[in-house]
Order: C-alpha cells, then sequence, then structure tokens
C-alpha cells in the first residue's frame, strides 16, 4: 500500500511538474517570481540583500499529500561572474516522497539567496545541493527590517510564497540536483553548471527577461 502511494503521488507529480514547462517558460517563470518578491516592500526580499547576494536559487515547487506525500520542482541557479555581472540560468530541479500525518496540497515559490561564494560552488558541481547540511540555511529578513544591512548570518537566506495548505512547507533538507539535460538543451550543447555560474557559457538570448530582473 505505502509503495502503491508513493508512485500515485510521483505520478501527480510528474503531471504537475515535469514536461509541462520548457527551459524558456522555466526561465521567464522565475523572472516572474523574481519580480512578485521585489514588488512587496514591507514583505519582501531587501534591495540590500540582493544587491549584495552572489547567486540565487528560484524554484517552484509542488507538494501533495493525503498520509503520503511528495514533492517536486523546477528552477534556476544564477551566479554574479568575477566582472559583476549575473551568468545565464542553470536549471535545478527537486523531489521526493515521505511518509506520515500530512494532508494537503501546495504550491511554492521559493527564492534562495545564495550570500557567499562556497554557497555558489554548491552549485557548480553538477551535483546534488543538500539545503542546511551542504550550506546553513535561514530565512532571510524582509521589508525594511533594520537588520538588512548586517553581515548574513547564514550561507543562504530563504523566502517563500504558498498556495494552498499544507502542514510543514519548509525545504530543509532537501536535496536540490543540477539538470544536466535542460542545460544541454537550452544551452544548444553539453555544458557544466560551473560554466554557467560562472560567466565561461554565454547565457542565451532567452535568457534577457530574468537577467533583466535581477537588473532592477
Amino acid at each position: 500500500m505505502k509503495t502503491f502511494c508513493v508512485l500515485f503521488f510521483a505520478c501527480i507529480l510528474s503531471l504537475a511538474t515535469a514536461g509541462a514547462a520548457t527551459e524558456q517558460e522555466i526561465v521567464n517563470q522565475s523572472a516572474a517570481i523574481l519580480r512578485d518578491f521585489q514588488r512587496m516592500p514591507e514583505k519582501g526580499i531587501p534591495a540590500d540583500i540582493l544587491r549584495h547576494a552572489k547567486g540565487l536559487a528560484i524554484l517552484t515547487v509542488v507538494k501533495v499529500g493525503f498520509g503520503v506525500s511528495g514533492k517536486g520542482g523546477q528552477g534556476v541557479v544564477v551566479a554574479r561572474t568575477s566582472g559583476g555581472n549575473w551568468s545565464g540560468p542553470s536549471f535545478v530541479g527537486t523531489g521526493g516522497a515521505g511518509w506520515g500525518l500530512q494532508i494537503g496540497a501546495q504550491v511554492t515559490d521559493f527564492v534562495f539567496v545564495l550570500n557567499s561564494n562556497r554557497a555558489v560552488r554548491s552549485f557548480s558541481h553538477d551535483g546534488n545541493v543538500t539545503l542546511g547540511a551542504d550550506a546553513s540555511v535561514a530565512a532571510g529578513p524582509v521589508g525594511r527590517d533594520a537588520h538588512a544591512g548586517v553581515t548574513p548570518t547564514a550561507a543562504i537566506y530563504a523566502y517563500s510564497r504558498s498556495k494552498g495548505l499544507f502542514a510543514g512547507a519548509s525545504l530543509e533538507g532537501a536535496v536540490i540536483a543540477t539538470q544536466k539535460t535542460a542545460n544541454a538543451r537550452y544551452y544548444g550543447r553539453p555544458v557544466s553548471g560551473a560554466d554557467i555560474l560562472s560567466g565561461a557559457a554565454a547565457p542565451p538570448a532567452g535568457a534577457r527577461v530574468l537577467r533583466s530582473a535581477l537588473h532592477r
């Protein structure tokens, strides 16, 4: 029964996330999410936090549960290059299943502010990043918070916006994996996450929408 439920929710998540969006649609969605967070003066990401960020990870995660829970999501990571410009997007995804008294469904947009070069490097190895293990994660200051200008207290600041009802929507401990196939499709050739985030791989024209949102 447990195996059946896991497979059932995996199918739901596959319909909700995998194949439903092209790489360009994911880039466009990531740009829209970032703009939405920038438009919330009292509850959004402080401009000072974004100004000093070394990188950003932007994801939309779908989570469903009825005894068995499952989640899946897609998004991108970008980083500041040595020249101070923003890199092109490197595609990432997350997913998993669990067991417990969890009921509901939720779609959550996440923006993870990477406050250090080490945090950026953790996304550059074309492997998996475990939030809270490979890099410390903390809820980031919001709006006009007086602490927005101080030295970051964690390698990654997490911001989220949810639609739906679910008990426990945190991505603490979640594994985020580089999507090598998506990167190859978007850049027209096999390209590593390190080359993308360092700026060695030139961003495709379609990345302008995201880079424009990053420069606001």
